[in-house]
């Protein structure tokens, strides 16, 4: 009898000792490399949940479309495939029209209004709205704002932009947003390199850090600054998984999140003087007075548009346009 209590004794410790030493595993995943605005946020997310953890959570990466473009992401993150995901906000419209209405153009002035709405109520509600599709929004971090590069001419104006092939995510509303221009949007994964280099496409749009990283300053002659698009990333996690997890380690994986997406956000906006000095030294001509209020003009019917026909979506959207005016 005493051998007996003995075993289980020892059995029940071994038991203890490997809860406790279990470790989290989280494998999460972006579709750019090394230095980019999604990995930033990786990274310090990693750095922050292993050291808060004291171990317990490990952070594997998958960077580079290792997994895929940013829609094969979510579906993986959908179906727990992988944990978590840092997305460019447009591929979330296949999933939930709610996410188009931050993609709406020019509805952000600046980077204040960015933060004070989407840390907000109105972000919430749009986090929230994820987890219909099977995603918990966890908070927002940033590409930043768009801007307009091609090989072919320079533009100020929409007239500028007419039968100018134009690489899109695989997003509706940035689809709509250059047909309304004028341009022949494409839609086209990532990474574009060789396509624009090719000629395949004339120019795409993204923030500065893009052009950097990415060295389109090789392939692309002309940028303007055009700020058509405020754009941001959706961190979030596999609600499938989410819903795993205890109350703890929820708010550790929450609050570690926001603040690694806060840090990239202020990195992110600091560099961009700097950025935009080295592309103009590196021969591409910059336009940094285009005629932002014809751009506007020509896509002001967008909040009309079908994409926005959703009540749900429809009201979210005035809500936006309330609280950015």
């Amino acid at each position: 009898m005493k051998k007996i209590t003995v075993l289980l004794t020892v059995a029940l410790f071994i038991c203890f000792a490997a809860n406790a030493t279990a470790v989290t595993k989280i494998k999460l995943g972006v579709v750019t490399k090394p230095g980019s605005a999604q990995n930033i946020a990786a990274e310090k997310f990693k750095e922050l949940i292993e050291k808060r953890s004291n171990g317990g959570i490990n952070v594997q990466i998958f960077h580079s479309a290792s997994l895929g473009n940013e829609t094969e992401i979510l579906q993986q993150v959908q179906m727990n495939s992988i944990q978590m995901a840092i997305v460019t906000g447009g591929p979330f419209d296949t999933f939930d029209p709610m996410a188009r209405v931050v993609n709406y153009p020019f509805l952000f002035k600046d980077y204040s209004q960015v933060d004070k709405v989407l840390d907000g109520p109105l972000g919430g509600e749009l986090l929230k709205s994820l987890e219909s599709s099977g995603f918990k929004g966890l908070c927002f971090s940033e590409n930043g704002f768009r801007n307009l590069t091609n090989n072919r001419r320079p533009v100020r104006t929409p007239a500028d932009i007419k039968g100018l092939k134009i690489r899109v995510m695989a997003s509706a509303i940035h689809k709509a947003i250059w047909q309304a221009l004028g341009a022949n949007p494409t839609p086209m994964p990532w990474p574009i390199y060789t396509e624009l280099e090719q000629g395949v496409i004339d120019g795409q749009e993204n923030p500065l850090w893009v052009m950097k990283v990415y060295k389109f300053y090789e392939i692309q002659k002309y940028m303007t600054l055009t700020r058509h698009v405020y754009s941001y990333h959706i961190d979030v996690a596999s609600l499938k998984w989410w819903n795993t997890l205890d109350g703890n380690t929820q708010k550790m994986i929450q609050e570690a999140m926001y603040d690694a997406a806060v840090f990239q956000r202020k990195d992110n906006r600091s560099k961009n003087a700097a950025r935009l000095k080295f592309l103009k030294e590196k021969g591409m001509q910059v336009e940094e007075h285009p005629d932002v209020a014809a751009f506007r003009a020509k896509v002001a019917g967008l909040q009309n548009m079908e994409l926005y026909k959703d009540p749900k979506v429809h009201s979210l959207l005035l809500k936006f346009m309330e609280a950015t005016k």
